[in-house]
């Protein structure tokens, strides 16, 4: 190859990667130069410039002769597309900081949300299970529909962008209630009718939740209805499986059944092999997965990348117990005949539920997380195993006596995964990235939780420990799995990559210092290491330092109808 050619192909590179040449006479209201480009795509990295207008990427290339109302130095720092939290829990924390902290410090600029119950629709039982949560943070909810919701967000400002699913355990409680029972053929359609509509309000598909009560009560027939009405409107189905552990294999049978007959894109939340006699199946979950996908089942999952999950104190307790709500399962739980039940199903191997107590090595792995009753939040922080012995009693009776003090309100942390299997899950190039908690402060009310350190962590810990430690992943590949992949998925046909036209959301940080400061201990720590954090073109982080801005948009479904 002669030295021209060479050099003549060096100045098609950035063009050929999406880069564009500036326009002429285009005065930009912002330009990042000299950045090291990582577009989304899993490509290498190039060296170029960006620039933004109106909020959207309007050049790539080599601008050092454009204008621009600002410039931001980026030598030596990576330009990368905001990332996408596939699962973030952020519908009421965002009433209470609009400007998400832990979020946006760890590049997140797009949240979706809704794992099995979402924000709408409501009705007034629905809304009183949520009172007591939604008196601590002093929020009133004003809002019934998904409409009403949005309406609220746009009025308030948001600092990342929200999608969000319309909920399938939502969908069964605003007809059914919290009952052990099938829907009947009436019910059934008012079911879908709900589903439908939340579709045209810009719900991004159906989700479940198949672990929490009253969600396992579903039959697979009835989800598979759900998730038809759901495709109609261009929506796909995402998942927390009916099992993660000993039954993981037929909830995988079931999941891929959905998505086959529903004719529907599959995502898998938080893709794990929950409990100790588990380790070491992520194995053949993947090839589970792979065959489905050859088979031409579109299945996906994400994760996020710790050996330790967060969930309601209360799915402890199996899934009968459960039974016409929290209100039931408290009286249960005060019956000495019910008590005695119940401890006898959590000590018993069992298929049809997903026993965490049998998962774990004992009651040092269960540490309190989030507590609804102020009066036991100086237990948050602590092991089941440390206040059962300040409670002189057995762990299970600690158990049992937490959830009636707390009105079943408790969140728990609780260890039982293997570090193998979430690097091998990890590792799947069909796996993007969740944060799976709802977007915090270290300040304010929001500060006084103690959370799962994944809320502040996850997406610098990967970038830190995954991609710079242990060389798991190339950071062109964890960049992907951040942004082009989960776009991909929720049809997010505008955002994901850094190309001329595509929305403005955009991060800059230093690959060799950005890191996780959370830990379980000391949960309350923001991450470090990104410099500026862009959503829809408006710095939320500049030069390391949150702006107080709120550009974030409400992100609506492909069913979407103009009201």
């Amino acid at each position: 190859m002669s030295l021209r050619l060479a050099c003549l192909l060096l100045c098609l590179c950035p063009l050929l990667a999406g880069a564009a040449p500036p326009l002429a006479n285009t005065r930009y209201d912002l330009i990042i130069r000299h950045g090291h480009i990582i577009d989304g795509t899993g490509s290498p990295w190039y060296s170029a410039d960006l620039a933004i207008k109106d909020g959207h990427i309007a050049a790539i290339g080599n601008l050092a002769e454009a204008h621009a109302k600002r410039s931001i130095d980026a030598h030596g720092m990576v330009v990368a597309p905001g990332f996408i939290d596939m699962l973030g829990q952020s519908e009421i924390n965002v009433l209470v900081d609009p400007r998400l902290p832990s979020k946006i410090y760890q590049g997140i600029t797009t949240e979706i949300t809704g794992e099995g119950e979402s924000i709408a629709p409501l009705d007034d039982t629905i809304l009183k299970a949520m009172q007591p949560g939604l008196d601590h943070y002093g929020i009133k909810a004003d809002w019934r529909s998904f409409q009403g919701y949005f309406a609220r967000l746009r009025k308030q400002g948001i600092g990342i962008n929200m999608g969000t699913y319309i909920g399938a355990t939502t969908v069964r409680e605003m007809v059914i209630g919290y009952g052990n029972r099938a829907p009947d053929a009436d019910e059934l359609k008012r079911m879908q009718a709900l589903v439908a509509d939340g579709m045209r309000q810009g719900a991004m598909g159906l989700s479940t939740a198949l672990q929490y009560a009253p969600a396992p009560y579903a039959t697979t027939g009835e989800l598979i209805a759900l998730a038809q009405t759901a495709s109609r409107y261009g929506g796909i189905y995402a998942t927390h499986m009916r099992s993660e552990a000993n039954a993981e294999d037929a909830a995988l049978d079931e999941t891929f059944r959905i998505g086959r007959e529903a004719h529907i894109p599959v995502e898998i939340f938080h893709l794990k092999a929950s409990g100790k006699p588990n380790w070491g199946k992520m194995p053949e979950i993947v090839a589970r997965i792979d065959a489905a996908r050859a088979d031409g089942i579109d299945v996906a999952a994400d994760t996020y990348a710790y050996t330790a999950w967060q969930n309601t104190f209360s799915a402890i307790i199996p899934p009968w117990a459960h039974d016409g709500g929290d209100r039931k399962l408290l009286e249960r739980l005060r019956d000495p005949a019910m008590r005695a039940r119940i401890r006898k199903d959590m000590t018993t191997p069992a298929s049809h539920w997903d026993n965490e107590w049998l998962a774990i090595n004992g009651p040092h792995d269960i540490l309190i997380s989030v507590v609804g009753n102020p009066q036991l939040a100086r237990y948050q922080g602590m092991h089941i195993d440390q206040i059962a012995k300040q409670w002189h009693e057995d762990a299970i009776d600690t158990i049992m006596d937490f959830l009636i003090k707390d009105h079943a309100a408790t969140s728990v942390v609780i260890f039982g995964m293997d570090e193998h299997d979430v690097e091998l899950a990890l590792q799947q190039p069909w796996v993007s990235i969740d944060n799976d908690y709802p977007g915090t402060s270290p300040e304010g009310i929001l500060g006084k939780d103690h959370p799962h350190p994944r809320a502040y962590g996850t997406f610098p810990r990967i970038l830190s420990k995954f991609v710079r430690e242990q060389k798991l992943l190339t950071l062109p590949d964890a960049i992907r799995k951040f942004s082009a992949l989960p776009a991909q998925r929720m049809r997010l046909d505008d955002r994901g990559v850094l190309k001329q036209g595509m929305w403005a959301d955009v991060v800059v940080f230093d690959p060799q210092t950005i890191h996780d400061l959370a830990t379980y201990e000391k949960p309350n720590q923001l991450s470090v290491g990104m410099q500026y954090v862009l959503v829809n073109g408006v710095p939320v982080i500049d030069a390391g330092k949150m702006t107080g801005s709120l550009p974030g948009k409400v992100l609506l479904g492909p069913g979407y109808v103009v009201p």
